[in-house]
């Protein structure tokens, strides 16, 4: 039982620090992406400020940059919590074993003490030879055996502690002085963060004197997007539209084919009840390929990759505002570096490849889903081409000197948060 409560402990233990070790690799690995943003945000933040008036795009860099500083420090934050949890556990470790050393210690000495006192053979003979019998004489002779493996076994466990208290130390200096840096960098980040802030304060000034040249750049994305959206709305329904028809084809075929097989068998051609008309939905999900690949790609919520390798959100789903003017978002704007590919999200076929303004856009259907993707430079993908996940379809354009990329999921008709169903 007591081996079996130690096995327990130990793999406990083990299991922690794995764990540990994981949380701890994975915030550092998040603290690097955020990194490489926040200075991907300041290249694109200085090819916009070049002596120019206040754009769009130089607004939505720096609150990108804000956001990413404030989630950097937020990153830092949980680095040092977790460091706290692991410097207080391996805390309470070393004083258990000290506690546990000192005790072994006083054992092991009253050993040593009982061991000098019988320490000639002529004690221990007296000692056999002074039972009452053959039986008790025996066990005489097997406490001692007994007893020297013990006190040899507390000398080997006395060591072990020593070395797993010299080795919690080490852990626990070696946390301490993490934390130490991390103190360190988290003031460093705050400092960054406030100027930042104070730049982004700046901004908002020049914002208000600019109110109505913002306003009417507002205006004309707005229209701009609202043209793209027509546009791609008007293809999804025409692909709805298609797939009604055959499925009316389908109906229609398979009633000829009843009547004429109740003619050839001289009996009354079946009346057909009329069939309820199908949803968008149902029409999108007819076929089995289409209905594996609806499920596919919804098993797969909240773990898509991102349509660039390198990027940052700029602009999020939904309502926004920037001073007095406000919009409505279908999809998310992603900035990213020059040249950048522009991948699918999911395995599906390509159903559009148009342009607009001089750029192009793609859309992509997932069985009832569809990726829409605009803002591309180049497309390097055709109508009816099956693609695979993370296959480069695009380059990213340039909006106000940086590249951009719109993205947006629709389900049938109805658009969807992409950051619910991407990858964090």
């Amino acid at each position: 039982m007591m081996l079996k409560k130690l096995f327990l402990s130990l793999l406990f233990i083990l299991l922690s620090s794995i764990v540990f070790a994981q949380s701890m690799e994975q915030l550092k690995k998040n603290k690097e992406a955020l990194d490489r943003q926040i200075e991907l945000a300041q290249k694109n933040l200085n090819k916009t400020v070049s002596g120019k008036r206040l754009t769009l795009t130089q607004i939505s860099t720096i609150k990108a940059q804000v956001r990413m500083m404030q989630q950097k420090i937020l990153t830092i934050n949980s680095e040092m919590k977790n460091l706290d949890n692991q410097i207080n556990e391996n805390t309470g470790k070393v004083h258990n074993l000290q506690g546990r050393l000192s005790d072994l210690k006083k054992e092991y000495a009253g050993m040593i003490r009982f061991a000098q006192r019988n320490r000639n053979s002529y004690d221990k003979m007296m000692f056999i030879f002074a039972a009452s019998d053959f039986n008790q004489a025996y066990k005489r002779i097997k406490y001692l055996q007994q007893f020297g493996q013990y006190r040899k076994k507390q000398a080997a466990y006395i060591q072990g502690t020593e070395k797993e208290l010299s080795d919690k130390i080490v852990v626990l200096d070696k946390s301490l002085k993490n934390k130490g840096s991390l103190l360190k960098e988290q003031v460093g980040e705050k400092t960054k963060l406030d100027k930042k802030k104070s730049e982004q304060s700046v901004v908002l000034s020049q914002l208000s004197k600019q109110e109505k040249q913002i306003s009417q750049d507002i205006q004309k994305k707005r229209r701009e997007q609202d043209a793209i959206n027509r546009k791609i709305r008007a293809e999804i329904q025409r692909i709805i539209a298609l797939e009604r028809k055959r499925e009316e084809e389908r109906v229609k075929e398979e009633q000829r084919i009843a009547a004429a097989k109740a003619k050839a068998e001289n009996r009354p051609i079946p009346v057909v009840p009329v069939a309820k008309p199908k949803t968008n939905s149902e029409l999108l999900r007819a076929t089995p390929e289409a209905a594996r690949l609806s499920t596919a790609f919804e098993s797969n919520r909240g773990s898509l990759p991102a349509p660039v390798a390198n990027g940052y959100i700029t602009a999020h789903f939904g309502k926004y505002m920037v001073d007095q003017a406000s919009g409505t978002n279908e999809g998310i704007t992603y900035q990213t570096s020059e040249g950048a590919t522009v991948r699918a999200v999911f395995n599906g076929e390509v159903r559009s490849v148009s342009t607009a303004l001089g750029k192009y856009f793609v859309l992509i259907r997932h069985g009832e889903y569809f990726t829409f993707y605009h803002n591309l430079k180049t497309a390097s993908v055709s109508v009816g081409q099956m693609i695979t996940t993370k296959q480069t379809i695009g380059t990213a354009a340039l909006n106000e000197g940086v590249a951009e990329v719109g993205f947006q999921i629709i389900k049938g008709s109805i658009h969807q948060n992409p950051e619910s169903w991407l990858a964090k």
